[in-house]
């Protein structure tokens, strides 16, 4: 394993390259990012008031066409005495080389070797359950249906899972069941056969209108293009099969929040509507899908949120970490 270095997010951010072997378009990697902790308060823990999530570890996984840069997200938990980790999946952000296919994989579980890999790395072994700390996931749209499968796949390694707007049903539910044959043919013969670009660029110029300037945050362009990165058969075909274990029911058995936005605009044209909804994911299916993880799920709706809550204007960001701390105070005085 090589060394911590200094992290693109500046000093408070170190990163770890994790060696997962070679594929057939070269050496794979993936890139653990760790947040440094806050000085701690002495005074509080001479007086024995330790903070709300000190012996907790969350892992953070991105979504398509993504990587971590989402400083404040991080802060959220370091100052709340937590360890936060962020992991960019193989083929995304860090973890991108050199004539690699960007994001693509034929099969979600593959990804099963980036996230043992990270929890090794975090101490906690690579099945994720040899450390006494507590491990919350915590995953955005794609990122967010990655460790739903994980956890339910992992019954005794997570002891909550956070999702922010996961990608856990196609867009308009109905027409998976149309296309997943076909995608599937195609999957076989031509895997790497690239679907016509949709993306207009709307859900990135969203972002950019409702900017915080008190919350700047600098994006890499190409990791994180304005126009979404190519999607494949092969991998479309393994996101499909993702949204089909979901419909069938997971096993999630550590309790759930999703954070969704209260409704979708389609993002055939721009209008200023796409600034205070999801413009990528149809809400409704989600929150519909969201009660087929596990037995313990909530489902919190933010009006004016985007596709990513924590991107989102002003108020409806503060509404969302509002929210998460709720649902994080209340599940820590439960355990």
């Amino acid at each position: 394993m090589t060394e911590w270095i200094p992290d693109v997010l500046g000093d408070e951010f170190q990163q770890l390259t994790l060696d997962l072997g070679s594929d057939e378009q070269g050496p794979v990697v993936a890139t653990l990012v760790r947040a440094l902790p806050a000085e701690p308060d002495l005074w509080k823990r001479i007086r024995g008031r330790w903070p709300l999530l000190d012996g907790v570890d969350v892992l953070y996984v991105h979504g398509w066409s993504d990587y971590f840069f989402q400083k404040r997200l991080a802060r959220f938990w370091t100052s709340r005495g937590a360890r936060f980790f962020a992991l960019d999946l193989r083929k995304y952000g860090r973890s991108l080389r050199d004539g690699q296919t960007p994001g693509y994989v034929a099969d979600l579980a593959t990804y099963d070797e980036d996230i043992g890999a990270a929890l090794d790395a975090m101490g906690r072994g690579k099945g994720g359950t040899e450390s006494a700390r507590r491990l919350v996931l915590l995953g955005h749209s794609t990122g967010g249906l990655t460790l739903s499968l994980w956890a339910s796949r992992h019954p005794d390694a997570a002891d909550a899972v956070i999702l922010n707007s996961p990608w856990l049903e196609f867009q308009f539910a109905p027409a998976r069941a149309a296309i997943a044959p076909m995608v599937e043919l195609q999957a076989r013969i031509r895997p790497m056969e690239a679907a016509p670009q949709v993306d207009l660029g709307f859900y990135t110029r969203a972002q950019q209108e409702v900017a915080d300037p008190d919350d700047p945050m600098e994006v890499n362009p190409l990791w994180r293009p304005a126009q979404t990165m190519a999607v494949y058969a092969g991998w479309l075909h393994a996101i499909l099969s993702g949204h089909k274990t979901v419909a069938a029911g997971l096993a999630i058995t550590a309790p759930v929040c999703v954070l969704l936005s209260s409704r979708f605009v389609p993002p055939t044209r721009w209008s200023d509507e796409l600034t205070a909804a999801d413009s990528v994911l149809v809400v409704d299916d989600i929150a519909r899908a969201a009660l087929r993880l596990g037995t313990s799920v909530t489902v919190e709706r933010i009006d004016g949120a985007l596709h990513d809550v924590f991107l989102s204007r002003h108020d409806a960001r503060e509404d969302a970490y509002r929210r998460l701390e709720r649902w994080v105070t209340g599940w820590r005085a439960a355990t």
